[in-house]
């Protein structure tokens, strides 16, 4: 049994408030975009897990899919008898959420896969406790996201007739990195509001509050979002805590070989 976890990009990003559990108070709106790992999870005669593509860092007993995993009901039939495969594909580290879809799509998978018959409810009380992006990928549709990033409201945006180029530059941002440089403040407008002018009018008005201060340690940064938008992009941002800038087009566009020494995502928006 297979599925593809997918990424997102977060069209604006407000970190509004340092909470007292350590976390942060966030504003942003979630959409889900079509670069894709591939995730397998097959019966065998003992328990395994085996990644391929993109080489994953540090303890596999830290990987989400791992934490998924543990968190199945104990009385699941044959459940050490499993082999899961990832096919790693989303950079890591890059603002676009593809360990927190890992982990999401492997609670789906094993809920198909056991025949639990949980509830999307419920899956997304289990993706909680994986992290904080984890929820969105269980409907797996834009959102604005608020909270610690686990709650979140509908929102009627459709870009489905736009065209997105996405570029990693192969700088890895941690979390901890990326909120070290953060002063938490409440925006003046909401990104809810925000959200419903006409996209032409998001460059000036919707910013991912990550960008400004790691695109000074990170120059690259900014020469990708000037290139994108001179390329003729009608958005351009970086993602979550960085350092993936995404443009949003109108029209197909190839990028392939102006950013050719970096990696590289297109295709038409969801």
């Amino acid at each position: 049994m297979i599925n593809f976890p997918n990424a997102k990009i977060n069209i604006g990003l407000n970190i509004t408030k340092k909470r007292s559990d350590g976390y942060h108070n966030i504003a942003s709106v979630f959409y889900p975009i079509a670069w894709k790992d591939a995730l397998e999870v097959a019966p065998s005669n003992s328990f395994s897990f085996a990644g391929t593509g993109l080489e994953i860092p540090g303890n596999t007993d830290n990987n989400l899919i791992i934490k998924a995993y543990e968190l199945l009901p104990s009385n699941v039939n044959t459940k050490d008898n499993v082999a899961i495969h990832l096919h790693k594909v989303i950079p890591m580290g890059a603002g676009l959420g593809g360990g927190s879809a890992d982990g999401s799509f492997a609670l789906k998978l094993f809920n198909d896969f056991f025949k639990l018959e949980l509830s999307s409810s419920s899956l997304e009380d289990l993706a909680a406790q994986l992290g904080s992006d984890c929820p969105f990928f269980i409907k797996n549709k834009a959102v604005f996201c608020y909270d610690r990033g686990i709650k979140f409201r509908d929102i009627s945006i459709d870009l489905s007739s736009y065209y997105i180029v996405v570029v990693n530059p192969k700088i890895h941002i941690s979390t901890a990195e990326a909120y070290s440089v953060i002063k938490p403040i409440n925006p003046v407008s909401s990104i809810l509001d925000l959200i419903k002018q006409p996209i032409e009018n998001w460059k000036s008005t919707i910013h991912n509050d990550f960008e400004k201060p790691l695109a000074a340690k990170y120059p690259l940064i900014s020469e990708i979002k000037d290139t994108l938008y001179s390329s003729g992009a009608v958005y351009a941002s970086m993602t979550g805590s960085g350092s993936t800038v995404y443009g949003i087009f109108k029209e197909p566009t190839d990028l392939i070989e102006t950013f050719n020494d970096l990696t590289v995502w297109q295709g038409k928006m969801l």
